[in-house]
């Protein structure tokens, strides 16, 4: 397996969010640790596509030998950030059959009658899979700080209980990468006209988006706060600018190679006599 590139390791650095961290130092234009432009990166996304999948397919492999690892990937952001084009245009690269999406909405009657996190653990990836969250447990956060759906003091319960549970996921065998898309306020309200503006995009409009806009400033304390609280050595979270789509793409593909690479995957060996069974094949 080929080792991380210069240019993967340097741009995993810089998305990461360090001990110092600071959202607002983040520009959502930026593109750290790639110098080209829409061009080069739309290539550099489909030229990163066969490592991906390779890596992918073994990690599928391993589990059919018995292997119980797994990768679970967050995507965390405001809404028009762009989660549903990562799945589309990075996870999509991959074999569906290794993938277990899910795109958590607000909490059914029977999830809130149970811890916030019962209904995470349900979907949690199944060996030799990759694991898809579309927003995740770190809702009951975001969302509760600004809208004071819970008291500040369980909220800051919930930060020691999601560090705790994302431990106990990672000792179980599955490496879990943590990804805020960074979207500005223009980006965003661009977005969100486009969708007015094509019939073939009505259907994802909402109109609370407009109401949750008037709280932009502080969704983006609540985030700062959430890194701030969760981000640790074994779990910590990458913040990838995503007012270009093209670049937030390109960097979670760089992120979750490296993270399928740090697992120093390899094909299972075979568990019977392959000359044998080259002979009785040629036979048949």
């Amino acid at each position: 397996m080929a080792a991380q590139t210069d240019s993967t390791a340097e741009m995993r650095r810089l998305l990461l969010a360090g001990p110092d961290f600071s959202l607002d130092a983040v520009d959502p234009r930026s593109t750290p640790g790639f110098d080209g432009g829409k061009k080069a990166g739309t290539a550099a996304l489909a030229a990163g596509a066969k490592a991906l999948s390779g890596l992918q397919e073994k990690l599928f492999a391993e589990s059919r030998a018995g292997s119980e690892i797994s990768v679970l990937l967050v995507l965390q952001g405001m809404d028009t950030s762009g989660k549903g084009g990562i799945v589309r245009h990075v996870v999509g690269l991959v074999d569906p059959q290794g993938v277990q999406h899910h795109a958590f909405k607000a909490p059914t009657d029977e999830e809130r009658s149970h811890d916030f996190l019962w209904r995470i653990r349900r979907e949690l990836p199944e060996p030799g899979m990759i694991g898809v969250f579309d927003r995740s447990h770190y809702e009951d956060v975001l969302i509760h700080r600004v809208r004071g759906l819970s008291a500040p003091e369980e909220i800051e319960q919930r930060y020691g209980a999601i560090r705790s549970f994302e431990n106990e996921v990672v000792a179980s065998g599955t490496r879990v990468l943590k990804v805020m898309l960074h979207i500005s306020k223009d980006e965003q309200k661009a977005r969100l006209a486009e969708r007015l503006e094509r019939p073939d995009k009505y259907w994802k409009y909402n109109p609370g988006d407009v109401d949750e806009r008037g709280h932009w400033e502080q969704y983006q304390e609540a985030y700062q706060l959430a890194v701030e609280r969760t981000s640790t050595p074994d779990n910590p979270w990458y913040v990838v600018p995503a007012d270009r789509k093209w670049f937030a793409r390109l960097a979670v593909q760089h992120l979750l190679t490296a993270t399928l690479e740090d697992m120093q995957l390899s094909w299972p060996r075979a568990t019977f006599d392959v000359e044998l069974e080259k002979q009785r094949l040629s036979a048949s």
